[in-house]
């Protein structure tokens, strides 16, 4: 008979997830930070991909402080978001929503990574791991700090990206300025 799954399983499991999507999370942000325009958007990648192999450090201790392997398990859900960026940079390469489409792919990322981080710091306390919680909830604060500046970054370039948007809110015109009806 198959041994029953505890919560600690299910800690190692998310932690082997979270350590392949935090390795791919690092190749798709220098794969970001070559392909943005927006020069804040550009550093923020940069910035994050650094902090991020920092967050790949901080699993590796975690795995030491469970006293598991670390090794990673693929995560299909990274892997998913992974390709829609890759989709999603060829569709809108040279186009004005390119840099916008970029600042929403890494916040899906980023929002990922916020669930599974903060899932993996309130099991850790559970499970008595108070240095792992420690270590989970500093690059939890990280990712949402990142998120944070995404989202002040990609409201000026959602604006910059989308004069079709400004055409359609002009309207056509008749006579002194007003819009028609």
């Amino acid at each position: 008979m198959a041994k029953q799954k505890t919560l600690q399983d299910a800690f190692y499991e998310t932690l082997k997830d979270v350590y392949y999507a935090e390795k791919q999370s690092v190749k798709a942000l220098k794969k970001s930070a070559k392909a943005a325009e927006h020069e804040e958007l550009r550093q923020a990648f940069e910035t994050h991909a650094e902090e991020s192999a920092q967050q790949v450090e901080r699993l590796t201790q975690v795995f030491e402080i469970i006293g598991k392997p670390a090794r990673a398990k693929t995560c299909e859900a990274m892997q998913g978001i992974v390709s829609e960026m890759e989709e999603d940079l060829d569709d809108f390469a040279d186009s004005p929503a390119a840099d916008a489409v970029l600042a929403a792919c890494a916040q899906a990322v980023e929002h990922y990574e916020i669930a599974r981080y903060g899932t993996l710091k309130t099991w850790a306390a559970q499970l008595g791991y108070s240095d792992a919680a420690k270590l989970l909830d500093e690059t939890l604060q990280e990712e949402k700090k990142t998120d944070a500046l995404l989202s002040k970054i990609a409201e000026s370039i959602n604006a910059a990206g989308a004069p079709e948007a400004a055409e359609a809110d002009a309207g056509p015109t008749k006579g002194k300025g007003k819009r028609a009806a």
